[in-house]
């Protein structure tokens, strides 16, 4: 028989969900709108829609794409090169912007420490299933990007802490905690047979393949879908975490019960050891 318990837990997983589907639909608007307003001009400068399809067709016969269509998709990793596509996040919200990753990846064996201002917690990496991932936080620790960040969202019967907002304030009275990023995004990967259970390190999105520097560590199982790409497991510091929790979350969050949480959870440094 379910308990409140499993219930109030279900009912933060469903609201996570919907959360992210209507960040993922305000971000294609945004994309849409872009690309159609810059067709538009493009239009009348030409002199006329007529006209500009007729030049188009001439020097290229092949079906149109719709302009949502046209819009840039990031490439996932490709082994045969060692490559990942990064691509510009456009109308992602806010950005903290420092350049693009490189798109040459390595996938030796890699941890992370990130510090925080109540310890250390240690994550072995997962770099051969999500080498686009680590990619992306090897080049945002080098950048300093975490540094002096707060944990913004913490769930209690939904058992995520969620970090990688550089713009957060984490204290229950900003709306726009949990929509900053780096203003470019990724694929998903390792997705196949995924499971977020204690101790887990995955990717927050908005939608496929949205991926940004938003992350959240798993302190307890959940039953989330596939969605998010799992990219490291905690071996050290889970406590610390467990530990926030306890101390629960402030008043002010979605009505799910998560939030951000009472105790400060700041991020002073992230380092990732291995071979690059």
């Amino acid at each position: 028989m379910a308990t409140g318990k499993d219930r109030r837990r279900q009912l933060a997983r469903e609201h996570y969900e919907r959360q992210m589907k209507v960040r993922a639909e305000r971000q294609r608007r945004a994309r849409r709108n872009a690309v159609i307003g810059t067709s538009t001009a493009v239009v009348v400068v030409v002199g006329g829609v007529v006209a500009a399809a007729t030049l188009i067709d001439h020097e290229d016969p092949t079906p149109k794409q719709s302009p949502a269509a046209a819009v840039e998709e990031p490439k996932p990793y490709d082994p045969a090169t060692g490559l990942c596509g990064y691509v510009a996040a456009e109308g992602s919200g806010q950005v903290k912007d420092v350049g693009m990753p490189p798109s040459k990846v390595s996938t030796a064996p890699a941890t992370m420490r990130i510090t925080t201002n109540l310890g250390a917690i240690d994550v072995k990496l997962e770099t051969e299933k999500a080498p686009c991932t680590v990619n992306s936080f090897r080049y945002l620790a080098s950048k300093d990007y975490f540094d002096d960040t707060k944990c913004h969202r913490m769930g209690t019967d939904f058992p995520i802490l969620q970090c990688g907002d550089p713009l957060a304030k984490a204290d229950g009275k900003n709306p726009t905690d949990g929509q900053g990023g780096p203003g470019y995004r990724f694929a998903d990967e390792n997705l196949a047979g995924a499971k977020y259970t204690r101790g887990v390190l995955a990717m927050a999105n908005s939608g496929p393949n949205t991926n940004g520097s938003q992350f959240f560590i798993v302190f307890g199982d959940t039953t989330l879908p596939p969605s998010y790409t799992p990219f490291g497991t905690v071996t050290k510091g889970l406590e610390i975490v467990d530990k926030v929790a306890k101390k629960g979350v402030l008043a002010g969050g979605p009505g799910d019960g998560t939030g951000a949480p009472k105790q400060t959870v700041q991020i002073k440094d992230v380092t990732i050891t291995g071979k690059s």
